[in-house]
């Protein structure tokens, strides 16, 4: 955990009064040397453990709740211990952070990992979901296997409204935000 981040994190935040203070649940950097990519974690209690402390640490400094939010991603690691909305479960609730659902990486790892993305919204603890994200993705053809990239770049797909239905009956309404980042439509189309 980087203290010189932390503090400029907190200066930011007693700053700007943010309503949410949110990152993302993985890696991506090391030594110092930052890869700029949402690098997954192994699902395992060492890994938990770790980031329930660091979690933790960031709370205590910023004196306010702090959100983590599941990401996508395109490889499992052999080790994994746990499923993905086991893991993201447990470090909620051992952390007592926030939760920021995206409901578009849910059903983008549901399809890339081959797993039922209504029984990883059911292990989330509704008391923790904050806020939702929704956005597009990118199906990638001529593979052996099927996988969705979350791009942000397009529409959000019928499956993802399904679930992000199924996501309001069991959180309640809880703000939402469509990330559309890439490839941006008409201001109508947005709208």
């Amino acid at each position: 955990l980087s203290a010189g981040h932390l503090a400029q994190l907190k200066d930011v935040v007693r700053r700007y009064r943010p309503v949410l203070v949110s990152d993302h649940l993985c890696w991506g950097a090391i030594d110092d040397r930052h890869a700029n990519d949402l690098l997954p974690l192994p699902h395992t209690g060492a890994a938990r453990d770790l980031l329930v402390d660091r979690i933790r640490r960031v709370q205590d400094a910023l004196g306010r709740e702090f959100l983590v939010e599941n990401i996508s991603s395109y490889l499992r690691f052999g080790d994994d211990e746990m499923s993905e909305w086991e893991f993201v479960a447990q470090v909620v609730e051992r952390a007592g952070c926030g939760l920021l659902l995206d409901v578009n990486n849910v059903y983008v790892n549901s399809i890339n990992h081959g797993f039922d993305a209504e029984a990883y919204l059911c292990a989330m603890p509704a008391h923790a979901v904050r806020e939702i994200h929704l956005a597009g993705f990118t199906h990638k053809e001529g593979l052996d296997v099927p996988l969705l990239i979350d791009t942000h770049d397009r529409p959000v797909a019928e499956p993802v409204w399904a679930l992000y239905a199924n996501a309001v009956r069991q959180f309640g309404r809880v703000p939402t935000l469509i990330e559309w980042d890439q490839e941006l439509p008409p201001l109508e189309t947005l709208l």
